[in-house]
């Protein structure tokens, strides 16, 4: 009876060890070092256009029968490029101008497919990344002044502002009276002019200090929402000193590689999104207070990536 229980005992031990082998194999098949994730993680960066371009991405995515996770609002680009290149996250939105100056740290190139070709080929070669394909849009660094303003004082461009820069009040973050690429990088190209004020504000409240007649020139990037809900004139870089700014999904390749569908899914939205669609989908969120995975959806619904009952 003894013997009986014994060899019963034996052979129950031995099916659990053969159950736990099975499972233990099927877990490192699917692991990330793979690339064979069973759920691609997207990431964005920390401000409203990388929550839309996040929310897209991770709809697309979902449509094309991946399973997604979001790692949104990570901070800014050291933090989210560390997070692709450990493995934290698998894709996010960035953009060919970051890429090439804060990444790469090359110099600046006004030729957009240049400067694409650049991060395309050293992100491949030095961190096993893969650049979809980039939007139209340009969401480049730039000035801006009321139409009002801009032509009462006859300013087009950068170079007729610094002309008149000692009569003018320029309203921005605090950062960009210091940065290289902010104002020391502008007055090394356009004459080392002097401002009557810089006006350091809160980055939400520059546009309002605009508009309310605080200054003169804001500090602005293209594809702002404010740019066009208060029609404003973005004044034209006449001495190329900012690169192209085109985003594009960043994928580590093992990924990519497991998962070709990811580009598919991703490349359909990068034609869609011009200055002026980008420009109204960011104001939905900064002006019109709506939730950005709502406006992302809304897009590709109307876009025909999604369905309207997705």
């Amino acid at each position: 009876m003894k013997a009986t229980r014994r060899s019963l005992l034996l052979t129950c031990l031995a099916a659990v060890v053969a159950l736990l082998v099975i499972a233990c194999n099927t877990t490192t098949s699917q692991s990330p070092a793979d690339g064979a994730t069973a759920t691609i993680r997207v990431g964005s960066k920390d401000f409203t256009e990388q929550f839309i371009l996040g929310e897209m991405y991770a709809l697309a995515l979902e449509n094309a029968d991946i399973q997604v996770e979001r790692k949104l609002n990570l901070g800014g680009t050291p933090v989210a490029q560390a997070a692709l290149t450990s493995g934290e996250i698998d894709l996010y939105p960035e953009y060919t101008g970051t890429g090439l100056l804060t990444v790469l740290k090359l110099p600046s190139s006004s030729d957009r497919q240049a400067v694409y070709e650049t991060v395309v080929t050293e992100y491949e070669s030095q961190f096993e990344l893969t650049w979809l394909d980039p939007s139209p849009m340009n969401n480049t660094q730039a000035l801006a002044m009321t139409r009002t303003k801009a032509e009462e004082l006859n300013i087009t461009s950068i170079s007729d502002m610094a002309a008149q820069a000692s009569d003018l009040v320029l309203i921005g973050p605090p950062e960009f009276e210091v940065r290289e690429d902010g104002l020391p990088g502008i007055q090394a190209a356009y004459g080392n002019f002097t401002l009557k004020e810089y006006k350091a504000v809160d980055s939400g409240l520059r546009y309002k200090g605009l508009v309310d007649g605080e200054a003169d020139v804001v500090v602005a990037f293209g594809t702002d929402g404010e740019i066009s809900a208060f029609d404003l004139v973005l004044l034209e870089d006449d001495q190329e000193l900012f690169p192209p700014y085109q985003v594009a999904p960043v994928v580590r390749q093992d990924v990519l590689e497991a998962n070709p569908a990811i580009a598919d899914a991703l490349n359909a939205i990068a034609p869609l999104l011009t200055d002026e669609v980008m420009q109204a989908l960011n104001y939905e969120v900064s002006g019109n207070q709506r939730e950005p995975s709502d406006v992302a959806r809304d897009f590709l619904v109307s876009q025909g990536i999604l369905a309207a009952d997705s």
